[in-house]
């Protein structure tokens, strides 16, 4: 079977090509016609000689995820549903901004946390993306946006991509190893060349994972807190359980020291009646008083069965006042995409779940 090259990094390229007994120049050559140039035909890579493009058509191929459609939300946000195998899809979305374009991406087919305002966890976990599925986003994103007008500036987009967040589906920290692999393609100078600060991972709070980071590849930080007490965060977010906040914060302070910020992000998914009374962001004053952060509030998203509501925008405002008053810098996140279900919190994909899980609660909720 040919060798997929978007499964490598530069040096897991350089090592393949010693392999095919050529000199590791030429890897960083192809690398660069595949990732900064968006080519995937070897016959288009010009500066390359023939015998080699012809051996790579004999034992390799650029191959990302197919494109099952591609949605365009009216305010310019634009979703992906690539097919990753029988009944299974990922979801993928580019917000564009007057000074930045955002690729949200995704790190697993469906996600086994199970955090109750998630759609993506009420699907359950089918496996972990692979390096090429991965980058494969991030490579398609760029191919599709290329040369398209930015609709404020007016300027046309040669890399259209300038951040990535891996916030889609799935929790990046339980695919480590291709997470970071993914991670070194994008911050290298010769494929994407995206700032460390520009490249966030987000976490639920797998505490060992995130030591591993900082020590492997440490990129911005965001944390999914969601609850400002063990009680109310062992219930909505279930790996607290075995991380629990006291925990989860030291790995904060731990991270801070490798991080390109000196701030983590907590994510805080504001449910009404469930974690957005002003009591809970006292609370949340006193869990972050050593842990230097900013926080970023987000208005729940509704879907269809899911038991919460969207806060009021009264409640939304006093619990970003609370916490601004205190000296927190605050952001409340804009609703995107949603006209597409493409806000935060409704990818969903197309999952076929192997962990039972989910046949597993639905009965449970019947009886």
């Amino acid at each position: 079977m040919p060798q997929n090259l978007l499964d490598f990094d530069l040096e897991g390229l350089t090592a393949w090509f010693t392999e095919l007994g050529e000199k590791p120049f030429r890897a960083k050559q192809v690398f660069h016609w595949i990732h900064q140039s968006g080519v995937a035909d070897f016959a288009q890579m010009t500066d390359i000689a023939k015998s080699l493009r012809e051996k790579l058509q004999l034992h390799a191929v650029v191959q990302a995820p197919a494109i099952s459609y591609a949605h365009t939300s009216n305010d310019g946000t634009r979703k992906w549903l690539f097919d990753v195998g029988v009944a299974n899809g990922i979801e993928t979305v580019f917000i564009p901004e007057d000074d930045r374009g955002t690729l949200c991406v995704s790190s697993q087919v469906g996600c086994a946390l199970e955090c109750t305002f998630c759609s993506t966890g009420r699907q359950g976990f089918n496996r972990n993306l692979s390096v090429a599925e991965i980058i494969g986003q991030l490579w398609v994103a760029n191919r599709s946006l290329r040369g398209e007008i930015n609709r404020t500036s007016g300027e046309i987009a040669e890399r259209p991509v300038s951040n990535v967040v891996m916030m889609g589906m799935g929790e990046p920290l339980a695919n480590f190893e291709n997470v970071v692999t993914a991670l070194g393609v994008m911050l290298d100078d010769h494929a994407y060349g995206l700032s460390r600060r520009r490249v966030t991972v987000s976490t639920s709070g797998i505490v060992p994972a995130m030591d591993r980071l900082a020590e492997r590849c440490p990129v911005a930080l965001a944390v999914s807190l969601h609850a400002p007490n063990d009680a109310l965060r062992d219930q909505i977010v279930p790996i607290n359980r075995k991380y629990p906040l006291r925990e989860l914060m030291a790995a904060c302070r731990r991270y801070l020291v490798h991080a390109p910020r000196d701030f983590i992000t907590f994510e805080y998914v504001m449910l009404a009646g469930v974690n957005d009374q002003p009591e809970h962001a006292r609370q949340l004053i006193e869990l972050t008083r050593d842990v230097p952060c900013k926080f970023n509030l987000i208005p729940f998203n509704p879907f269809p069965d899911s038991g919460y509501e969207k806060p009021r925008h009264d409640t939304l405002r006093a619990f970003r006042e609370i916490l601004q008053d205190a000296g927190y810098v605050v952001t409340t996140r804009k609703t995107r995409g949603d006209d597409i279900d493409a806000a935060c919190g409704q990818l969903a994909g197309k999952v076929a779940d192997k962990s039972g899980r989910v046949m597993k609660r639905m009965n449970q909720e019947a009886a």
